[in-house]
């Protein structure tokens, strides 16, 4: 695709990589930063499905940042290192000396490399391991065509350095090439320029032109087809999924094309998806140029098109501007769940972008009543633990209302210029909150006195909570549902005259969501008859019934229930109902719905419902 002037210019940023942020310190990995920094990334792997491995090497290029160092530091988990050779300065390779230490639970075990001289290129000889936290594994009965094996992997926040030796963090950003081989017959895709996939052949070649922070290093590889949307757009899916993928997608080029009039032109090139099987932990991962999708998103009927909108948000926040660290990530994802809210409202109107926000804002003042106060903090301190373990929606949604109060403050003219100033400002860089205040004092609270202060800014930024001023989006449309279901509950109405053949699921889940959580059960008897909510098929309303009827003790939903927690991994839909049934004594039937399930899960989902059981 040939590139427009302002394309070109950002890819031609995203060639640098020596623009660290000053002010990152990640604890999160080893590397010597300030040393030596690889800029750019070879992978030549075998995908070996029999003994669940990547197997080959990795060649790191090579900037080195203090002239007397000679040693380079990365971040490995779960890797058999092989060998290490090194490219001197006469172009001839040598076998290096390196150092792999143990195991930290966390970070995983620190390589050390020594040079005898500043090499120009350092390759490494590797395996990863089946038990890889960045790589899953899935035999053909474990995929929709039941006839071809699966991996994929999920880098982020800190596993890529399960399945390459890399400067495991978002402050450094790489341009990377691969090699992948697999059998004939299973296609290999990658985060990365895939014309070189497009021939089923297993011998595949990739290049990432535009430099980008490890953790969006990503490959899958299945019986993947290929199908268009649009002349920017495509799907990779087993074959099974992938026209009903296309149907629930295609207005992807709508959403491309929206962002860009708001904030400036798309750097990537090409924006196509890859369906995963329904074991993906999370709904979408925003891997450039290829976002991984969970299957519990393709309802039928667009419903859950947000979760698009979320991922394609990202190639702007997240991708193009990046957290430098993972105490960080809110600037990562308040500013693409505001983007996503923005791109919604573009294509499918305000009334519905509203309900989403309602939504979200609703499950974001629960979540803060439920969590240490210390993590409903923007600027999160991590103090050691896996950035995994501290993962909720107070990134996603308070920072996503953070936003939307400055909006509503500044005005919407204003502050979109100033967004889209601070995209460009930061393309292809990495930056930490401290930076960012600095950003926005001087660019938006200066520019505009009077209307925020910056004791407000810091106030959403390092307060826990909400401030009593945030925003609470409310819809007409759930004011009427909430009258239809006060109606009801009280006895003035029945079911059948609520108004629900044209609700939208936004409406449905608002009515369960708020519905008591002390329900009798004939009255819940009397909703499933009337609505079909146990067998529904659409996974997040499923979810919504679900946690409501364990809740109220409703036993009707338990063989559906256990399809739903066996079905699917995404752990947004199945997370918090395990916490559920433990709490409301359930835990020897979900103990063993959940043995049934795990090897199907991926290690992100086991270690988390690991530790609900382990309680």
């Amino acid at each position: 695709m040939k590139l427009s002037a302002l394309t070109f210019g950002l890819a031609l940023a995203g060639l640098s990589h020596t623009a660290l942020s000053a002010q990152a310190v990640d604890e999160h990995t080893y590397a010597n930063l300030n040393d030596v920094i690889s800029t750019h990334l070879h992978l030549d792997l075998d995908v070996d499905f029999a003994d669940k491995q990547l197997e080959g090497f990795v060649e790191h290029t090579l900037e080195w940042q203090n002239k007397q160092a000679r040693t380079l530091v990365l971040d490995t988990r779960d890797l058999e290192i092989d060998k290490v050779m090194y490219q001197g300065s006469n172009g001839k390779w040598h076998p290096a000396s390196f150092t792999l230490a143990k195991r930290d639970d966390v970070k995983g075990a620190k390589l050390t490399i020594r040079f005898k001289q500043q090499a120009k290129k350092a390759r490494i000889y590797y395996n990863s391991l089946p038990q890889a936290s960045g790589l899953q594994w899935l035999t053909p009965e474990q995929t929709a065509s039941k006839s071809h094996p699966f991996m994929y992997s999920q880098s982020q926040a800190i596993h890529a350095r399960s399945w390459i030796p890399v400067q495991d963090t978002p402050a450094m950003r790489v341009t990377y090439s691969a090699r992948v081989n697999t059998p004939k017959d299973v296609r290999a895709v990658m985060s990365a320029d895939n014309s070189g996939a497009l021939i089923k052949d297993g011998d595949y070649w990739f290049d990432m032109p535009q430099a980008i922070p490890p953790y969006l290093i990503a490959i899958g590889a299945g019986n993947l087809e290929y199908k268009e949307m649009s002349h920017q757009t495509a799907i990779f899916a087993e074959p099974q999924i992938l026209d009903a993928s296309v149907a629930e997608f295609n207005d992807t080029q709508a959403m491309i094309d929206k962002t860009n009039a708001m904030y400036g032109e798309y750097a990537w090139g090409r924006y196509d998806l890859l369906m995963l099987p329904p074991s993906f932990p999370f709904g979408g991962m925003e891997n450039p140029r290829l976002s991984f999708i969970t299957p519990t998103v393709v309802a039928g009927d667009k419903s859950l098109v947000n979760l698009i909108a979320h991922e394609l948000a990202h190639s702007w926040s997240g991708n193009l501007v990046t957290n430098a660290t993972w105490e960080d990530l809110w600037l990562n994802e308040g500013f693409t769940s505001y983007v996503e809210n923005r791109i919604m409202e573009e294509v499918f109107g305000r009334e519905r972008a509203v309900m989403e926000q309602a939504l979200d804002s609703a499950r974001l003042r629960t979540v803060v009543e439920e969590l240490p106060a210390p993590d409903t903090r923007l600027n999160l301190r991590l103090n050691g633990r896996d950035p995994d373990d501290a993962f909720s929606t107070v990134p996603y949604t308070k920072g996503q209302l953070f936003l939307i109060y400055l909006e509503e403050k500044f005005g919407r003219n204003v502050f979109d210029a100033f967004v889209k100033g601070y995209f460009d400002a930061y393309a292809f860089k990495s930056l930490t909150t401290a930076e960012f205040v600095q950003y926005i004092e001087k660019h938006l609270i200066n520019k505009h006195p009077g209307i925020v202060s910056m004791d407000k800014v810091n106030e959403w930024i390092h307060q826990p909570g909400l401030p009593a001023d945030a925003p609470n989006p409310t819809s007409d449309a759930f004011d009427k549902v909430d009258a239809a279901t006060k109606a009801w509950l009280a006895g003035n109405s029945t079911l059948s005259a609520i108004p629900t053949a044209s609700w939208t699921v936004h409406e449905w889940l608002h009515f369960i969501n708020n519905l008591p959580r002390d329900l009798d059960k004939d009255k819940m008897a009397a909703l499933d008859q009337a609505f079909g909510l146990t067998n529904s098929t659409n996974a997040e309303l499923a979810f919504a019934w679900f946690m409501l009827a364990v809740g109220n003790g409703y036993d009707a939903i338990y063989p559906a229930l256990d399809k739903h927690l066996t079905g699917i991994g995404r752990r947004k839909l199945i997370v918090r109902l395990y916490k559920s049934l433990v709490a409301n004594g359930k835990r020897d039937w979900a103990y063993e719905v959940y043995q049934k399930a795990r090897p199907g899960y991926h290690p992100l989902a086991q270690g988390t419902i690991d530790a609900i059981f382990a309680k």
